[in-house]
């Protein structure tokens, strides 16, 4: 009877450690999705601010202000 319930326990220990994993990507890789199109449209509206301001003042000029 001891054996058995020996024999449960090993079982259970390996069965936790191997359900147990080193990283938890899979898990996480929406986040980092989220986080690269917040990036992406963080450097293009870094990138289009002067051609905006360029677009204000050729307006401005044309109008005559």
């Amino acid at each position: 009877m001891n054996f058995f319930r020996l024999l449960f326990f090993v079982a259970l220990a390996v069965m936790v450690l191997s359900g147990v994993s080193a990283s938890p990507s899979p898990r996480w890789k929406f986040l980092k999705k989220i986080e690269k199109v917040g990036r992406k449209v963080r450097d293009g509206v870094i990138k289009a601010g002067p051609a905006v301001g360029v677009v204000g003042q050729a307006t401005s000029i044309y109008k005559g202000k």
